[in-house]
């Protein structure tokens, strides 16, 4: 994809494109985890009796796990980031998210509590999370990575002793803008999330790379509200992909027909800003910083896309 002289109008076209969740119709769909939906291969249990939380808000529960209490976030800062190919691949893009996800940031504020309206039929998504470690990866599996690696990424960061096995903990698997994930990074998605076993344990974990590899189809606007692209693109796909993991860790508990997580039913919509977005606009202010992320769908009031919990729906 060639950014040339894209209009703003065509960045959120190419943005719609990422999003291909949106054209499956197959009534028996499953996540992906890719932000698309994929055909179930056995039948689908449509809800469970003792749910904590309300269902048939456009999103249902499948009698699958949800992260409970306050979730530890686990960064691995894959490739370069003190003085890479890009001026994002940098010690602030670092800081600028160590801010968001540290204390003060996006845990426990009223854009996470929507999380809070998801749950299983033994607990309830708390809204609170941490960033609780992280590490750096010096290109260990090369620039070019599979799903496989960011797999053996997070094992080798955890069986090394860099970071804590934690049953309910995200790790993050973040590459610098050199790094390519060749299974579909800026051509089929921005980010994903999954989970597998590790260290004889069921381990949640996120791929997202720099969005500066591919501005055109990852960053909704270049011109962001921190001076970082990269950081501020970041932002906005890494809350995306926490929420889903922690709503949804094992692909088998919160997911519309369509095979839609909470977080692709509201993906790339942004609801009212401060400012135009491409101009620096933002909706949020977390950790003393403004972002600007994507808003999630809230499991309550009939259901939509929203940037606080309670608050007004935007499904736009």
């Amino acid at each position: 994809m060639r950014k040339g002289l894209l209009t703003v109008l065509c960045v959120f076209v190419c943005l719609s494109f990422l999003n291909a969740q949106l054209s499956k119709t197959n009534n028996n769909m499953v996540p992906s985890g890719k932000g698309y939906g994929i055909p179930a291969t056995e039948s689908v249990d449509e809800g469970a009796k003792g749910y904590t939380v309300s269902t048939g808000n456009g999103i249902n529960y499948h009698n699958g796990p949800i992260m409970p209490n306050t979730v530890n976030v686990y960064f691995i800062w894959y490739g370069n980031w003190v003085n890479g190919s890009h001026s994002s691949d940098s010690a602030t893009t670092v800081s600028l998210l160590d801010t968001l996800f540290g204390s003060g940031g996006i845990g426990g504020s009223g854009y996470e509590m929507i999380n809070s309206t998801y749950g299983s039929t033994s607990a309830n998504v708390s809204g609170n999370l941490i960033l609780a470690g992280s590490t750096t990866n010096n290109y260990s599996n090369g620039t070019r990575l599979s799903d496989s690696a960011i797999k053996s990424i997070v094992s080798s960061a955890i069986t090394s002793g860099a970071l804590p096995k934690d049953t309910n903990g995200v790790y993050f698997v973040l590459t610098s803008s050199d790094v390519n994930e060749t299974s579909g990074f800026c051509t089929s998605y921005c980010g994903w999330h999954t989970h597998g076993t590790i260290s004889s344990s069921d381990i949640k974990y996120a791929f997202v790379g720099n969005p500066d590899r591919c501005t055109s189809a990852c960053e909704a606007e270049t011109n962001s509200p921190n001076g970082d692209s990269g950081a501020d693109g970041m932002a906005s796909i890494m809350a995306h992909e926490s929420e889903e993991a922690i709503s949804d860790p094992d692909l088998n508990a919160w997911y519309d027909s369509r095979g839609q997580e909470n977080a692709d039913k509201c993906a790339w919509k942004f609801g009212p800003t401060t400012g135009s977005i491409g101009s620096g606009g933002y909706n949020q202010t977390l950790g003393g910083k403004h972002w600007l992320i994507q808003m999630n769908w809230e499991n309550a009031r009939k259901g939509g896309c929203d940037q606080t919990k309670g608050g007004t729906f935007y499904n736009k």
